[in-house]
């Protein structure tokens, strides 16, 4: 880019930094280089020098520079066609704002590592820059189900807004390790972090100590299976890393396939069975108009655990968390 512009704040990006709106449009632009442009005061903000920190209010009038060109894109994070056509394949849903994709379970959502393929990396098939969808919120590399994404920065600020003021509902799907008593509730139980990398787990920590986040899951238990294993509805309240494996540990029914969070009974129960934790359904306001409910189709791994269980997917219902519905499931 040659030439000086002006450009403007969007209202969903009300309160966002300064930097991180430079790389929402400019990807290619290292921190460094930011730096120096606000610094030497060809960035500026309503006419006046700013700093790459500063928080900017929508609205704000943006003095964009001449900016260095972006390099020809690495061959190493390019994708291939079949790459595209498999991202491509897991659309749910998309407009001109949101997209959702049916994340398959083994697939992580963001890069480390020892990560090379995930979603973020995939995201690239809709485009890079401002034609990139946004990561709004997460869900564990062995959780199948619903993941929304922001087309826009003002459209993912407005859908990471839902999900930090708990206005987004959402429905996982669990088997766990035997039958819960009551078969519906609420667990309020804060939960912190110990060990690193790998190791790292969350556990249930007392509400003093401030390393605890609190943390709320309301539970509702849709069928049982004898007096072995029960399906669950989860509906977590607050989004901590790991909190349904951790809580229902916590609750004594740990969920099914899962070798972190496990006792001896459930590790033996599970057998061969994959992490049994589906995000099912999603509902939140759409950035710009009325509502959007997203539902994600059971993956194979899921599957499997109802099979082996005897349970029929087509019986759940689908807002098991309605009054009327948690009546029905005491």
């Amino acid at each position: 880019m040659k030439e000086v512009r002006t450009l403007y704040v969007d209202a969903g990006e009300d309160g966002v930094r300064l930097d991180r709106w430079f790389k929402r449009r400019w990807p290619h632009l290292n921190h460094i280089q930011i730096q120096k442009l606000a610094r030497s005061g060809q960035i500026r903000v309503d006419g006046g020098r700013a700093k790459p920190d500063t928080r900017l209010a929508a609205g704000a009038q943006i003095r964009v520079p001449p900016l260095p060109e972006a390099g020809p894109a690495r061959e190493k994070g390019q994708l291939d066609p079949r790459e595209i056509a498999y991202a491509k394949s897991l659309v749910l849903y998309e407009d001109d704002e949101v997209l959702a994709l049916n994340k398959p379970a083994g697939l992580a959502v963001q890069g480390g590592t020892k990560t090379v393929k995930h979603v973020d990396r995939l995201l690239s098939a809709w485009g890079e820059g401002l034609e990139r969808p946004r990561l709004v919120h997460r869900l564990d590399r062995d959780t199948s189900g619903v993941l929304v994404l922001g087309k826009s920065p003002g459209a993912a600020a407005k859908l990471a807004g839902a999900f930090a003021k708990r206005r987004a509902q959402k429905t996982y799907w669990a088997l766990v390790y035997g039958l819960p008593k009551p078969g519906h509730g609420v667990l309020e139980l804060p939960l912190m972090k110990v060990g690193v990398g790998d190791r790292e787990m969350v556990i249930p920590a007392d509400p003093q100590d401030p390393r605890a986040e609190a943390a709320e899951t309301e539970f509702v238990t849709l069928s049982r299976a004898a007096d072995k294993a029960a399906w669950m509805a989860l509906w977590p309240h607050t989004g901590r890393t790991h909190q349904l494996r951790a809580h229902m540990l916590a609750m004594g029914h740990p969920i099914l396939g899962d070798p972190k969070y496990a006792a001896d009974a459930s590790r033996e129960l599970s057998g061969a069975l994959k992490l049994q934790l589906h995000a099912r359904r999603l509902v939140l306001a759409h950035p710009s108009r009325g509502q959007l409910v997203l539902e994600a189709p059971i993956s194979p791994e899921f599957r499997e655990g109802l099979r082996r269980f005897g349970f029929d997917e087509h019986e759940a219902d689908p807002d098991p968390f309605h009054p009327s519905s948690k009546r029905a499931h005491r």
